[in-house]
């Protein structure tokens, strides 16, 4: 019995798969971050349009 728990402490196969979970969340958050200052930067951008739309409609 000890020599399997010794076995299993030893065994680093899952670290493996630890680590790139971690890279892929990293990955995804950055992912969404950039889309959101994207996102947020399209929206000003045509609210800026509709504005001029909207100016020179009127005159």
């Amino acid at each position: 019995m000890k020599a399997k728990v010794l076995q299993f402490l030893r065994d680093n196969r899952g670290i493996t798969a630890i680590e790139y979970g971690l890279i892929a969340g990293a990955l995804a958050l950055g992912i969404m971050v950039a889309v959101r200052n994207v996102a947020t930067q399209l929206k000003s951008t045509f609210e800026n349009i509709k504005t001029e739309l909207s100016k020179a409609s009127s005159a």
